[in-house]
C-alpha cells in the first residue's frame, strides 16, 4: 500500500473498502483522545436529559452521549458480531448513557473495523489511561478474543508528582496489546541496555589478553531435568545424585576447546558469559525508561508521545516493509517512527490541524513532500473543494489554509473540531522567523477569511501588525481582493531585512487560488517554524532492523 494520510472521520474511512480492504495492515497503534483530567463523576454523569449534541462532534476530547452515540450503539447491537452487541448492551446497563459510555461505543465501532483490516499475523496496540482501560479491555477481549490478549503494558510517562493530595500520583498510561491470531503474530524480541549497576556486580571478571568482561554461570541443573547423556564425570569432578550437567559430554568438550569453561580451585567448572555477547535486557511489560517527548523532539503538541515509545512497538511487532496504521494520527509520532524504521504507513486524522502538522513533520524530518512522496486524501485540491470546506466547517478551512503557508494556528486544540480566535485579536496564525544582525525573533501574522472581504479588513490587519510589532501581515482569502484592499495593502509599505538586504511587502494579500497555484508568502528565506520544527533524521542505525532498539 502507498504511504497515505487521510483527512476525515476514521470510522467512515476505515469502512471504505477501496481504502481499507480486509486484512491489509500489519500493525495498528492508536492513541484515541480522551480527556481523563475531567472529574471522574462528570464522565459518569447521566446525559439523557440533553436536547441535542449537534454542536458536540466526535473526538472533541471528551465525547458526549447524544444522537450520534445512540445511533452508533444501535448499529453495534444490530449489525456487529453478536458477542460485541451483547457486551456493549451489558456495559450500557452498568454505566448508563454518559460520556464514558459514548466513548466506549465510539471506540467499539472503530475496533470492529480495525480487527477486520488487520492481517492474521498482525497486532494492535491501544494506548489509553487507567480511567477507561478496564472497559476497553472488555471490548477488546470481545472483538479480538480473550485468547489473543498479549500484554497490558504500563508506561511510566512522568516521574512522581509532588503536589498530589489524598491519592497516589497518576504517572502512567496503559497500552493494551492484542494479536489477530495469538501464536502467529509477528514478534521480534526487543532489548534495552543493561543496568550499569547490574553490569558492575555481575560482569566482574576481565579476560587477560582480550580485555573482554565476563561473568561465571552455573553449568548444572536439577536431576529432575536430566536427559540422556547429561550424567557423567567431568575432569574428575563428580556431581551429587541430585544434579546433572546442563550439556551433553560432546558439547562440554567443545566448550572446553573454545575456552568457555573456567575452573574453581576445587576443580568445579563454570560457564563464561561475555558482556559483549549480551544483547541487553529483555523488555518487560513495565516501561519506565522512556519519558514524555522533550528537547528537540518536542513539537509543542499537547498529547505528543515520544518516538522511542513508538519505535519500540514497531520494532517488536513488524518488519521492514510492513504496513503500520495509526487511525488517530495527531502530530504523527507513529508515522514518523514508521518512516524512520523503513515501514509503510497509513495515517488518519479528523482535523486539518493534525494533517498539517504531519506534513510539516515529514518534510522537516525526512524531506518528504505531500503528493510526491506520499498521498493525501480528503484535502481540497481545487478552489471549488476549498469553498465547500469553508461552507462545511470554517475552522477546518482556516487550519487547512494556514497549512498552505506553514503558519502555526492560534486557538486550535489537537483532536478538537472546534476553534477560536487567538489571544491577539485578528490573528489566526503565526510564522516565526529570525532576522536582523542580532538574530532577533520576528513574526509574520496571518489572518484567514472564508467569506466576504472588504478594505476595512486590511486596515484592521495593518493595525494588528503595528500593535504587535510584527514584521509582515498576510491576509488569506477565498475571494479576490478588491481594488481598495490592494490599495490599502500597498500603502502599508515594506519590511526591510538587514540580513537579506531587501524589502518585503508589509501587508500581503493571497487568495486560495494563488496558494494552490504555488504562490507563497514573500518573506526572508528560511524554514518557517510551525509549532516546533522536527529534527532532521540521520541515517538509521544498524540496530533497528535487528529489532534491537536502545534509547
Amino acid at each position: 500500500m502507498t504511504n497515505t494520510l487521510y483527512y476525515g472521520d476514521n470510522l467512515d474511512i476505515l469502512r471504505n473498502r477501496d481504502y481499507f480492504p480486509n486484512e491489509c495492515v500489519d500493525l495498528i497503534y492508536l492513541d484515541p483522545p480522551f480527556n481523563s483530567s475531567r472529574s471522574y463523576n462528570v464522565l459518569f454523569k447521566d446525559e439523557s436529559g440533553r436536547d441535542s449534541d449537534a454542536q458536540i462532534k466526535a473526538f472533541d476530547d471528551t465525547w458526549h452521549w447524544g444522537p450520534n452515540a445512540e445511533r452508533t450503539y444501535s448499529d453495534l447491537v444490530t449489525d456487529a458480531p453478536a458477542a460485541v452487541g451483547t457486551a456493549i448492551g451489558a456495559l450500557r446497563q452498568i454505566l448508563g448513557a454518559n460520556q464514558m459510555m459514548a466513548y466506549l461505543v465510539m471506540m467499539a465501532a472503530r475496533l470492529v473495523e480495525l480487527h477486520r483490516v488487520l492481517k492474521p499475523t498482525g497486532s494492535l496496540y491501544l494506548h489509553c489511561d487507567p480511567t477507561a482501560s478496564h472497559y476497553l479491555k472488555i471490548i477488546l477481549d470481545t472483538i479480538f478474543g480473550a485468547e489473543n490478549y498479549r500484554n497490558e503494558i504500563v508506561w511510566k510517562r512522568i516521574n512522581a508528582k509532588g503536589n498530589v493530595q489524598r491519592k497516589f500520583g497518576a504517572i502512567h498510561d496503559v497500552i493494551l496489546a492484542y494479536a489477530k491470531n495469538s501464536g502467529s503474530e509477528t514478534w521480534n524480541q526487543v532489548y534495552r541496555p543493561l543496568n550499569p549497576k547490574y553490569v558492575e556486580e555481575m560482569y566482574r571478571y576481565t579476560e587477560p589478553g582480550t580485555g573482554r568482561r565476563y561473568r561465571l554461570d552455573n553449568i548444572t541443573a536439577p536431576a529432575s531435568r536430566a536427559s540422556q547423556g547429561q550424567i557423567y564425570d567431568w575432569k574428575g569432578y563428580k556431581l551429587s545424585a541430585s544434579r546433572v550437567w546442563i550439556y551433553a559430554k560432546d558439547r562440554m568438550e567443545q566448550l572446553e576447546a573454545e575456552g568457555r569453561i573456567e575452573y574453581s580451585k576445587s576443580g568445579y567448572p563454570q560457564y563464561k558469559r561475555y558482556l559483549d555477547e549480551n544483547p541487553g535486557e529483555k523488555i518487560p511489560d513495565i516501561w519506565d525508561d522512556i519519558l514524555i517527548a522533550s528537547g528537540k523532539e518536542r513539537l509543542d503538541y499537547p498529547t505528543q508521545k515520544p518516538e522511542a515509545l513508538l519505535e519500540r512497538i514497531i520494532n517488536a511487532s513488524s518488519n521492514p516493509g510492513d504496513v503500520c496504521l495509526d487511525p488517530f494520527s495527531g502530530c504523527g509520532t507513529s508515522i514518523a517512527a514508521a518512516q524512520k524504521l523503513g515501514r509503510a504507513w497509513l495515517g488518519i486524522d479528523i482535523t486539518h490541524l493534525g494533517i498539517s502538522l504531519l506534513k510539516y513533520r515529514l518534510k522537516d524530518m525526512f524531506g518528504l513532500d505531500a503528493g510526491k512522496d506520499y498521498a493525501v486524501i480528503g484535502e481540497p485540491q481545487d478552489e471549488g473543494a476549498a469553498r465547500q470546506l469553508a461552507q462545511d466547517d470554517r475552522y477546518q478551512f482556516q487550519w487547512w489554509a494556514l497549512s498552505l503557508v506553514r503558519a502555526k494556528p492560534l486557538g486550535g486544540q489537537e483532536g478538537s473540531k472546534a476553534g477560536k480566535k487567538g489571544s491577539d485579536k485578528g490573528i489566526d496564525g503565526v510564522i516565526n522567523f529570525i532576522d536582523g544582525k542580532n538574530r532577533a525573533p520576528a513574526r509574520v501574522l496571518v489572518q484567514v477569511k472564508s467569506g466576504h472581504v472588504k478594505s476595512g479588513d486590511v486596515r484592521d490587519l495593518v493595525g494588528t501588525v503595528e500593535r504587535e510589532k510584527a514584521a509582515i501581515g498576510v491576509f488569506i482569502t477565498l475571494e479576490a481582493p478588491t481594488r481598495e484592499m490592494v490599495k490599502e495593502a500597498v500603502s502599508a509599505g515594506f519590511y526591510h531585512s538587514e540580513v537579506w538586504g531587501r524589502d518585503y511587502p508589509r501587508i500581503q494579500l493571497l487568495t486560495i487560488a494563488d496558494l494552490l497555484a504555488g504562490k507563497n508568502v514573500d518573506m526572508p528565506l528560511q524554514a518557517a517554524a510551525t509549532f516546533k520544527q522536527a529534527e532532521r533524521v540521520k541515517d538509521q542505525q544498524p540496530g533497528y532492523e535487528r529489532g534491537l532498539f536502545e534509547e
